[in-house]
């Protein structure tokens, strides 16, 4: 016996299939892609002590159109006895140094482990796909001490000649930059258009 599908259930499954297709197109177009230096995990040439409010971060160019920051990831040596925890800042360029405006409205915070024998280099990533941070153009990401650890010597993997390091030593000091070294971090981006 042949089923026919009346002429309301053939508008209901049409409509079912229509959405599911616009559904697989529409996430085939979220493209990403990664901003940023070279993740290493060899040994750690550039360290700073954990002291609150100093920072680290490069420059990274987004591109001309806007993208989303989906999650942050670098290397590190904790070479204390205690985890370190950190919050993310997201700056844009202005000339040679970034602008004082963090561009994150929240606190995107992560932290560092404490020493362990077996664990010495350790991959940090940070999901900050959540907090909607939209940015275009050259950008400084970096991470801020939220509390002084003394003796901790935070060890970076880096590169050379790929653009330096930014670093702000407390809160108020005026930013620097360390031309020939620069630490491996980088962010996964979602293009917006």
């Amino acid at each position: 016996m042949l089923n026919l599908i009346s002429p309301r259930n053939f508008v209901k499954l049409f409509a079912v299939c229509f959405l599911s297709l616009v559904a697989v197109g529409v996430s085939a177009q979220d493209k990403t892609k990664t901003i940023g230096n070279k993740l290493r995990t060899g040994s750690s040439n550039t360290s700073f002590d954990a002291v609150k409010g100093r920072q680290v971060g490069i420059e990274m160019n987004a591109g001309k159109n806007p993208v989303q920051l989906l999650k942050l990831s670098f290397h590190t040596q904790n070479r204390s006895n205690d985890s370190i925890p950190f919050k993310v800042n997201v700056y844009q360029m202005a000339g040679k140094l970034p602008n004082e405006a963090n561009l994150v409205k929240d606190e995107i915070k992560g932290y560092i482990k404490k020493y362990n024998n077996q664990d010495n280099h350790q991959l940090i990533t940070v999901d900050i796909s959540s907090y909607n941070v939209k940015v275009a153009g050259d950008i400084v990401v970096s991470i801020e001490f939220l509390e002084t650890k003394t003796g901790s010597n935070i060890g970076f993997a880096c590169g050379l000649f790929n653009g330096g390091t930014f670093h702000k030593d407390t809160e108020a000091e005026p930013w620097k930059k360390i031309p020939v070294v620069g630490v491996d971090f980088n962010v996964v981006v979602k293009k917006l258009k």
